[in-house]
């Protein structure tokens, strides 16, 4: 038993002339398209790094008011120097 695919085309379809090879129109649709993803792209990423910045702009603003209105949260600590925060260094051979 043989199983044969046949595609059949309608005979309107066959007097066609072939597609042509380089279309043109779509290639400029497809630089259009590009043109346009990127544009959306770089303000929408452009939109968002001004929202962050404002973001965190707003945070540091609302920190160093609290820092500013609550000194005694925030009391200066003793400086110390390097020698007296690290642990002694004793080399093994």
């Amino acid at each position: 038993m043989s199983y044969e695919l046949h595609l059949r085309l309608p005979d309107e379809a066959r007097s066609l002339p072939p597609t042509p090879l380089l279309n043109l129109g779509s290639v400029w649709m497809g630089v259009h398209r590009q043109l346009l993803y990127t544009t959306v792209g770089f303000y929408v990423g452009h939109y968002m790094a001004r929202r962050a910045a404002y973001f965190y702009a707003k945070r540091d603003l609302d920190i160093a008011e609290y820092i500013r209105t609550h000194p005694e949260d925030f009391k200066d600590k003793k400086k110390r120097k390097m020698a007296e925060v690290l642990e002694d260094f004793h080399p093994i051979r």
